[in-house]
């Protein structure tokens, strides 16, 4: 069994800030004997503008937030899946979310920049959001081998495309990661159905850090930063609150079950 955690953080517009509480988190993260632990989408930053992320843009390998990553995963020992964070863009105007992940050693091991946008408005609510007005899209899927497992690294509004999820699984993931800021609108109609359906359907754990509560630019997001395996069992969660959910994670269980429960070698399209 490999231990594993996800944080879940209320991320503000102070980077600096909020640097040092993902640090506080992943410190303890690591006392509980998590070799991994992932952040939530934004933790370094919840602007109070969209294109104020284009303020903190880095380019890959470079820059404070990614230094602070680096030094982080090295001082306590543990592979770090860092949710997202702002990253250069061809356009001066947005930036892409990043996911880095970085192992013991402080060496990155693998980028997923965010592929789907979140450029909806809720039904019957006086609510919507543009966030290709501020970000720029990535193209490609990416998998990362750790010891828990290879991660298929995906992000927010991602979930609701079980397409890429499938991908992944062919690209031989057994776990995925979510990092998200679901809003609690959201969050509270589908957040945990589409965490647990996406575990079902492709027999792999699902590992879900959430931001929580209210952010600066008006946002209330949901929480519920939770753990599944790969037969739809909720291992941990977190309502509310800054914190973290760890869970026993065992890499040859996803394995396992494809070979008794054969699903997925059962397609036929």
């Amino acid at each position: 069994m490999m231990r594993a955690a996800v944080i879940q953080m209320s991320s503000q517009s102070d980077v600096q800030a909020n640097l040092q509480l993902a640090d506080g988190l992943l410190a303890e993260a690591a006392d509980d004997g998590c070799i991994l632990a992932a952040l939530p989408e934004n933790f370094a930053l919840m602007p109070e503008q969209g294109r104020d992320k284009t303020l903190h843009a880095e380019r890959p390998g470079h820059g404070p937030i990614q230094d602070f990553l680096e030094d982080a995963a090295r001082r306590h020992s543990i592979w770090i899946v860092a949710g997202s964070m702002p990253l250069a863009s061809p356009d001066a105007d947005r930036v892409y979310g990043g996911c880095p992940v970085y192992d013991p050693k402080g060496r990155q091991r693998a980028l997923y920049r965010k592929i789907h946008l979140f450029d909806v408005k809720l039904p019957d609510r006086e609510e919507s959001y543009q966030e290709s007005w501020s970000m720029y899209p990535g193209d490609d899927r990416v998998t990362v081998d750790t010891p828990i497992g290879r991660i298929g690294l995906t992000i927010c509004y991602d979930l609701r495309f079980p397409e890429l999820y499938r991908a992944l699984v062919d690209d031989g993931a057994t776990v995925f990661t979510v990092p998200a800021a679901f809003t609690r609108a959201t969050g509270e109609a589908h957040w945990r159905k589409l965490l647990k359906a996406r575990a079902i359907e492709n027999l792999a754990y699902v590992l879900a850090p959430g931001q929580t509560g209210a952010h600066p630019d008006n946002r209330t997001t949901w929480g519920h930063s939770v753990i599944v395996d790969p037969w739809g069992r909720v291992l941990g969660e977190l309502a509310d609150g800054n914190g973290f959910v760890a869970a026993d994670i065992d890499p040859e269980l996803p394995g396992r079950i494809r070979n008794e429960f054969p699903a997925l070698s059962n397609r036929r399209l």
